[in-house]
């Protein structure tokens, strides 16, 4: 049986029940506020490179170089757009029993599992764009790597719920470290 006789036959591909939710959740995905805020990021910075590159091909380019440079910055723009939305869509976590899963990508997929007895501190943060978009991250430092895992974008009030939640479940399956 071939992707397509899967695809007909209503069975998930290797892929998706590979980074499939744990048994009896769903993945929660981020505030649509992160795609508008990420896109704000993108174009403010875009914007900047655009003056700053435009300027200089003022100074030493003719006009054609500076219409290319143009039609760059046109087409950076349009993917930055697009990829906005489409890496939003690609967060996701669930609380689990016993684990706590995220996952993310949209070229390389990525699925973390975290024993909520492995961690060691839960925090919300936000900057002040974040703050103006109502949106924070909560981020999970664990005892087994030495970086953190995060999740991105969501409203104040649920990432406070989740930090609570976290740290309430990892004091509970807490293994002695």
């Amino acid at each position: 049986m071939g992707m397509d006789d899967a695809a007909d036959v209503g069975e998930p591909s290797p892929f998706d029940a590979a980074f499939a939710s744990p048994d009896g959740t769903e993945w929660h995905r981020p505030s649509r506020a992160l795609r508008t805020y990420r896109r704000v990021v993108a174009l403010v910075s875009l914007a900047v490179l655009a003056a700053l590159g435009g300027v200089g091909l003022w100074m030493v380019a003719g006009w054609l170089e500076l219409a290319l440079w143009g039609v760059a910055v046109v087409i950076a723009t349009g993917m930055a757009w697009y990829l906005a939305g489409v890496a939003q869509q690609s967060l996701g976590h669930a609380e689990g029993r016993s684990d706590f899963y995220l996952t993310n990508g949209v070229l390389v997929r990525q699925l973390v599992i975290i024993p909520y007895g492995r961690m060691q501190l839960v925090d919300v943060t936000t900057n002040l764009l974040e703050q103006m978009f109502g949106i924070a991250t909560v981020r999970v430092r664990t005892a087994a790597t030495p970086g953190e895992a995060s999740v991105v974008g969501l409203p104040i009030d649920e990432a406070t719920a989740l930090r609570d939640r976290l740290t309430e479940r990892s004091e509970t399956f807490s293994t002695g470290l």
